[in-house]
């Protein structure tokens, strides 16, 4: 069980009601963040309360975005070095998921930064591979998370999972 807090543009797309109030959640990594991005094609950035990790994914279509997500997060979990048990662990516990809004104001600001860095990588780098910009925005330093960067986070949440 965990929640996935969106912001009123998310839920404008997805069309469904969100509740007051998020429910504990029971995964390892927990809640996560999502706002839609109006790129052609439109994309879904996803981002982990936790640890800030970024993902970015096909927005369309949006009535399933949130359906989709788990088994995009083990595509991106498996390119981080996490290992097959327990990217399976957490992918089967994301089965049971509640939506929100947006409560946590510091992690709505680093969204907003992902997606405007995001935007510069697409360009810079000549792609839009989504799971090759999502890597790249994890290696971002975050004041929110004392500077460190998600991608290096994660590793340590990966590793502390294994042993």
């Amino acid at each position: 069980m965990y929640t996935v807090h969106c912001t009123k543009k998310l839920l404008d797309r997805v069309k469904v009601p969100a509740m007051s109030a998020a429910q504990p959640p029971t995964t390892v990594l927990g809640n996560w963040y999502a706002t839609a991005l109006f790129w052609k094609p439109q994309v879904a950035l996803i981002v982990n309360e936790r640890t800030l990790l970024p993902l970015l994914i096909p927005l369309a279509p949006a009535s399933t975005v949130i359906q989709r997500f788990p088994s995009e997060l083990a595509t991106l979990l498996a390119r981080h070095g996490g290992n097959q048990a327990f990217i399976a662990t957490e992918v089967a516990g994301m089965s049971e998921v509640s939506i929100a809004k947006t409560a946590n104001r510091s992690v709505v600001g680093t969204m907003n930064e992902f997606a405007f860095l995001a935007e510069g990588y697409r360009e810079y780098m000549g792609t839009t591979d989504l799971l090759v910009l999502s890597v790249r925005l994890a290696d971002t330093p975050c004041s929110a998370i004392k500077y460190d960067s998600p991608s290096e986070l994660i590793k340590e949440v990966l590793g502390a999972s294994t042993g």
